[in-house]
């Protein structure tokens, strides 16, 4: 199984790019097209050295989850249900305004808390989410919006851990 490069924060992929022989500077060259200008072509990473692309290509990947629906409401919300894996699925929404974009992250399949106000508790705990799992939820809508505006420029200026699941019992992710 390849690696998902969305597993790492910069010194894991600093760790990560120099156990394949490369120096650190590539792995922050790596992270910027990665999470900044939210490509996953390895091929388009034009920067990087051939022999470098050619290790990505083999052993990395950046793994998007699958999307099992999408919901567009009148004002511009917008309600992504992913595949987690094991019958588990999760909630992302982006929620457009004027002067900001805020997308609502899951932490967790499910959710042991129990709030009376929230539905999630009502479907039970399934497990935590992962360090990936949770930035691919940012990553895909940043990527998705970007592609739909036809633009460049950052879409998403807000994440709040406001999806499924309590963040603070999945603090380490």
């Amino acid at each position: 199984m390849k690696t998902n490069l969305l597993d790492f924060d910069l010194d894991g992929l600093v760790a990560w790019c120099q156990a394949q022989g490369e120096k650190k500077f590539r792995a922050v060259q790596l992270f910027r097209w990665i999470h900044q200008k939210g490509v996953a072509d390895f091929s388009a990473m034009t920067d990087l050295a051939q022999s470098l692309r050619q290790t990505l290509l083999d052993k990395a990947e950046v793994r998007a989850l699958p999307v099992l629906s999408r919901h567009d409401s009148a004002d511009g919300t917008i309600k992504w249900m992913f595949d987690v894996g094991q019958g588990n699925a999760i909630e992302t929404v982006f929620i457009p305004e004027a002067d900001r974009g805020t997308l609502c992250v899951s932490s967790q399949a499910g959710c042991a808390v129990g709030c009376p106000f929230c539905s999630t508790g009502a479907q039970g705990f399934s497990r935590n989410l992962s360090t990936a799992e949770i930035l691919a939820q940012l990553w895909f809508a940043e990527t998705t919006l970007r592609q739909a505006l036809g633009t460049d420029e950052r879409v998403i200026s807000n994440v709040v851990m406001m999806g499924m699941g309590e963040p603070l019992q999945n603090y380490n992710a």
